[in-house]
């Protein structure tokens, strides 16, 4: 099952005593502040999760998988992440 932002709204109002309104603005504002610090390039870790970070990928060759024609793809940006080793114990615990 995947884990959506309505799963994480509705999570957070079960475990507090904050009305489902205000938990909705409060999940929304931190995926924004996620978003826009990542947009401006930095780096994103939480403690115990993992760290985002923001990697260029340079101009390279590529293939249209349909019509097999040779294509330039553009230099980029893209996000990558890396779990903390409480995180990969986590998920890799025998539990």
């Amino acid at each position: 099952m995947t884990l959506t932002k309505l799963d994480i709204i509705e999570s957070v109002y079960e475990q507090s005593s904050i009305p489902k309104k205000h938990c909705t603005r409060i999940v929304e504002n931190l995926f924004e502040i996620i978003k826009d610090d990542l947009s401006a390039g930095n780096d994103l870790m939480i403690s115990g999760f993992g760290k985002w970070s923001v990697r260029r990928k340079k101009e390279r060759n590529g293939r249209n998988p349909k019509t097999g024609e040779q294509i330039t793809l553009d230099e980029r940006r893209i996000v990558t992440f890396r779990s903390s080793p409480l995180l990969k114990n986590a998920i890799n615990s025998e539990d």
